[in-house]
């Protein structure tokens, strides 16, 4: 795979996309591993950035086959494991994109308020645009802070009998239901209760 998959994947080219293709071969760089074609593979992402859809094109990882897990710490920081060993790599962003030029900064801010006059995205889109090129370019000791170690395999994904919400009529998986009042119950129906 290359990084025309995960643009076509993700939908446009961008800073984030790049670091999430060159922290995926890193990963399986270091680990000595091709694609995941189940769930030999499980990367652990504690961001949802655009960085996490490379994540999934490049290591075959995703929410469906629970081999995906997201930590919600807002860390650019990704940990690649192998299933029987136990064996990780993670991999910590160290990156800094070059300094903007005060023109980037400014049409950086414009942009981020909303303006979209064809001057101003341009500048943006040169200055994205360079920092792709950039990160793909860079070695890897520039983009990552590289730890190999052993952790804890996560349990394999499981498939678990669906519930009917005695509130909304909808189905959910049986470990989220809560019961209130002696009625199954789906979490928003169980809060809303409470």
């Amino acid at each position: 795979m290359d990084f025309s998959d995960v643009v076509r994947f993700h939908g446009h080219a961008c800073p984030g996309l790049a670091l999430g293709f060159r922290a995926a071969q890193a990963a399986l760089g270091a680990l000595g591993r091709k694609r995941s074609a189940d769930e030999e593979l499980v990367a652990i992402v504690e961001n949802n950035s655009c960085a996490v859809d490379a994540i999934q094109v490049m290591l075959g990882c995703t929410f469906g086959k629970g081999n995906l897990i997201f930590r919600d710490y807002g860390k650019q920081v990704y940990t690649v494991l192998q299933r029987p060993s136990a064996e990780a790599v993670r991999l910590a962003v160290i990156w800094e994109a070059p300094p903007e030029r005060p023109e980037e900064k400014a049409a950086w801010e414009k942009y981020a308020a909303g303006s979209r006059d064809p001057d101003i995205v341009r500048v943006v889109h040169a200055r994205k645009g360079a920092k792709v090129q950039a990160v793909l370019a860079a070695d890897e000791e520039a983009l990552f802070r590289i730890s190999s170690m052993m952790v804890a395999l996560p349990e394999p994904a499981r498939i678990y009998p669906s519930l009917r919400c005695g509130r909304c009529g909808e189905k959910v998986m049986a470990p989220r239901a809560r019961e209130r009042e002696g009625q199954v119950l789906c979490i928003p129906c169980a809060e809303e209760s409470s």
